[in-house]
């Protein structure tokens, strides 16, 4: 469900438990954590695949760089390993299972949002399973984004319609974090909004859900102010359009796959205003090669480009 337009929250709620299903946590007693290299560690010698997301996230923790370590053989990858583990301050870690897999490493003291719980949230709040939605999912992060037909909007025959976009990873790639979001009907481009009540939450807290309300009323209140700035984005030229997409690509960090992304969207968006501009990043995020992180990314690199313009 990484690339589908629009879906349901009901078609979402499936395939996240579907995900879920082999998955679990466990608090670990550090002494018994030992490497064979940085794909397969043991506990209490039993072997355990690790995922990249953990096996970057371990070699974070343990201090030593990942780059350095991925390009390392696998003897001195577990060398190394081995050594740090035996530094961790903590008597015990939080390991998240997906089957026999490791995909995440925390602290005990990290209490996992897992999407199962978000999209249970949002049913107790109204949002049935009919509702529409358009999702990138995968098992790594989610973005879900919902459009509220109150809150569309015509600009020189465009339509917009506003809503809310809540994203979540389980593996520790981004905090739980809801913002305003527009969806533009004629080609389903998804754009998430750079906004000053933009709220996102660091897993360490049982609140976080509980203050779904508040943080939706406060998020909901802005969704009329990027009108002006779609039409002023439609009113801005731009001399070398291109070159101008090279620009933000080196300011927003995009990966090699996000830039391809990129290169893939320009010829269904090109124009010469910051409106085909923007919306070359919202277009991008729909392209299938992509992880739903990066498409995320690509919707918000599109909002942050909407909210510099004066």
């Amino acid at each position: 469900m990484k690339k589908q337009k629009l879906t349901t929250l009901g078609k979402v709620f499936d395939r996240v438990d579907e995900m879920s299903a082999a998955c679990y946590d466990q608090n670990i007693d550090v002494p018994d954590v030992s490497f064979d290299n940085l794909d397969v560690l043991r506990i209490s010698g039993e072997p355990h695949d690790i995922r990249p997301v953990a096996a970057r996230s371990i070699s974070n923790r343990l201090g030593v760089p990942y780059p350095y370590l991925r390009r390392c053989p696998p003897d001195v990858q577990a060398l190394n390993l081995n050594h740090w583990i035996t530094k961790e301050k903590n008597d015990q870690l939080l390991f998240r299972f997906d089957g026999q897999d490791v995909r995440a490493v925390f602290t005990t003291k990290y209490i996992p949002v897992d999407n199962f719980e978000v999209c249970e949230r949002l049913d107790s709040l109204g949002y049935g399973p009919d509702t529409e939605v358009q999702c990138h999912l995968d098992p790594e992060f989610m973005s879900l984004s919902i459009p509220d037909g109150k809150h569309s909007f015509d600009i020189n025959g465009d339509r917009f319609t506003g809503g809310l976009s809540f994203s979540n990873s389980e593996v520790g790639l981004a905090s739980l974090s809801i913002s305003c979001y527009y969806l533009r009907l004629v080609c389903s481009n998804g754009l998430i909004a750079k906004s000053d009540v933009s709220a996102s939450y660091r897993h360490v807290s049982t609140k976080i859900l509980s203050e779904f309300p508040q943080v939706i009323d406060k998020v909901s209140y802005e969704l009329g102010a990027q009108r002006s700035q779609f039409k002023l984005s439609m009113e801005s030229p731009v001399d070398d359009p291109e070159s101008t997409l090279d620009s933000f690509n080196r300011q927003f960090g995009l990966n090699a796959s996000e830039k391809e992304a990129v290169e893939w969207a320009w010829p269904h968006e090109m124009g010469d205003t910051m409106f085909a501009v923007v919306n070359t990043y919202t277009r991008a995020a729909q392209w299938n090669e992509l992880s739903a992180e990066s498409s995320f990314r690509l919707s918000r690199v599109g909002g942050n480009i909407l909210g510099m313009l004066n």
